[in-house]
């Protein structure tokens, strides 16, 4: 009698653990540093054209593993460099600085690679939406823009132990530059692809 209570005591505890890590997520933290390529904001005639300067960025994503294979993210990120003209036959010449801060969220699918490689490698895709809230200055004179952005990103995370990894990571912000609240000039910019470059540690708690 005892014997059959235990049996079914083991048998219950095992039917119900892969609900039970379905209902308690597992949260994972990535702060990174890395680089940002911007997009021209806008472009004249004879070839010339307007953009954020690239420059340093750092940042850091929050995520919530839905499943062993997708997570929801959330990210903030800043990056910071010099205004620029481009002109032709000259380059770009620096009109002033140049801040942007990032803010989206989610979805994050992710594929262990398994046996067929010999690191415990786990490439991933992301794709959502935020904005990105621009700062730019020119002397003392300084104006701020926000502009919806959408976001595509690829990487990989490398396992160093059960809770922390490397991860490399790849993002394009697609977005248009709000010309009109940064000057209020009825001007329309091109949409632009932005493109961040990365690397940092995963924590997993």
């Amino acid at each position: 009698m005892l014997k059959s209570f235990v049996l079914a005591g083991l048998v219950a505890s095992a039917a119900s653990l892969p609900a039970q890590e379905l209902r308690a997520p597992i949260f994972h933290l990535s702060p990174y540093a890395g680089y940002m390529v911007f997009g021209k904001v806008m472009e004249g005639p004879l070839g010339a054209n307007l953009t954020n300067g690239a420059g340093p960025m750092y940042g850091a994503q929050l995520g919530i593993n839905l499943t062993k294979n997708l997570a929801v993210v959330g990210n903030v990120a800043h990056s910071s460099g010099k205004l620029q003209v481009g002109v032709p036959f000259l380059g770009g010449l620096d009109v002033g600085n140049s801040s942007a801060l990032l803010y989206d969220g989610g979805l994050q699918l992710g594929a262990p690679l398994g046996n067929l490689s010999a690191l415990p490698i786990t490439p991933f895709v992301q794709v959502g939406a935020g904005a990105i809230r621009y700062t730019v200055g020119a002397g003392p004179v300084e104006t701020k823009a926000t502009n919806f952005a959408w976001n595509l990103g690829a990487g990989a995370d490398i396992s160093l132990g059960r809770n922390i990894g490397l991860r490399l990571m790849a993002k394009d912000y697609i977005g248009k530059f709000d010309i009109k609240e940064a000057t209020t000039l009825g001007v329309d910019a091109k949409r632009s692809h932005n493109w961040a470059l990365s690397g940092g540690i995963t924590l997993g708690f």
